[in-house]
């Protein structure tokens, strides 16, 4: 029942970034360890059978369990960031959003080729964020081997997007 867990401690937040968006704040789960440690100790348990060799995660909020995920499974982090965060040479990918254009990158050395890769993130909309990190992965010559969310909003359909990358996607609670 972690999905009523998540809920009651999620706060959503009308028009923001814009009007007519209902936004699901997750840093509300923060102020709570206990469902935290759940989360994580959840996620571990339904990732058992996936051979992963790193994590990406998504700016910014992916980075809040992924870093986490990563530790517990005793296996490398990648950030994937907005554009012009990261330091070093970069791969790139340009992609929509809900709300606008955004562009992802990631350092072109942290993925090694035939790597299995888990992209997390918090939240599943309309797939744009996971389609543009699982591209910069396949660029880079390594695999997605699943996707998991802290949410998903199952009305937007953007787990059909992904499926042409995986269909190992893990979602603790759906909207």
């Amino acid at each position: 029942m972690i999905d009523k867990e998540i809920d009651s401690a999620l706060r959503e937040i009308k028009n923001f970034p814009k009007k007519g968006i209902n936004f699901k704040d997750i840093t509300s789960i923060l102020l709570r360890p206990k469902l935290g440690s759940k989360i994580l100790d959840l996620l571990v348990e339904k990732l058992k059978s996936t051979k992963l060799d790193a994590i990406v995660g998504v700016e910014s909020r992916g980075f809040l369990f992924g870093y986490s995920l990563a530790m517990k499974l005793q296996i490398p982090f990648v950030p994937a960031r907005k554009s012009g965060k990261l330091p070093g040479l970069v791969v790139q990918k340009k992609y929509s959003l809900e709300y606008g254009q955004a562009m992802l990158e990631i350092h072109k050395n942290d993925i090694k080729s035939d790597w299995n890769i888990l992209i997390h993130d918090d939240l599943l909309a309309t797939g744009g964020t996971a389609v543009a990190a699982s591209e910069l992965i396949k660029m880079l010559g390594a695999n997605v081997a699943g996707y998991a969310f802290l949410i998903s909003l199952k009305s937007l359909n953007g787990d059909k997007k992904l499926s042409k990358f995986s269909d190992n996607i893990i979602s603790l609670a759906d909207y």
